[in-house]
């Protein structure tokens, strides 16, 4: 963590991804907050965006939220026993995911995955990814 960084206010975010899009953010981070109990963690977002929300739970990542000026993206990494998992589904997720997941780039560690979203369009798909990473911890209230 670099020593000088500050947590972003929701204001700062709006701010730097636009109103419209920091509405899909929120939905989104209310997507994963109703079904997974984690920790959530600020930091400087690298060399290409400039903050990171990373989602961990017992030291291991769920996901990521990832904002730079007019864009926001959520990364997914995914094992290799997570990638047979989405291969063996593969048919239950949309065109587009398909496509991404096939773009992707694998790394030692695994198929890094970044949805750069507009919309809710693709949360079904990403609910589903991220239920091959981790069961949901949460009770879905009625």
């Amino acid at each position: 963590m670099i020593k000088d960084f500050k947590e972003p206010t929701s204001e700062v975010i709006e701010s730097l991804i636009g109103n419209e899009l920091y509405q899909v953010w929120n939905a989104l981070c209310l997507f994963i907050d109703q079904k997974y109990d984690m920790s959530r963690l600020w930091n400087y977002g690298g060399k290409k965006w400039n903050y990171e929300y990373k989602y961990r739970r017992g030291g291991k990542t769920l996901c990521a939220l990832y904002a730079k000026e007019n864009t926001f993206g959520l990364m997914v990494i995914l094992g290799k026993v997570e990638r047979d998992k989405f291969e063996n589904q593969r048919a239950l997720f949309s065109k587009e995911v398909q496509r991404i997941y096939d773009n992707s780039t694998t790394y030692h560690d695994g198929k890094w995955i970044m949805f750069e979203l507009k919309n809710e369009e693709l949360f079904n798909d990403i609910g589903r990814i991220l239920q091959i990473k981790r069961l949901p911890n949460r009770k879905l209230l009625p």
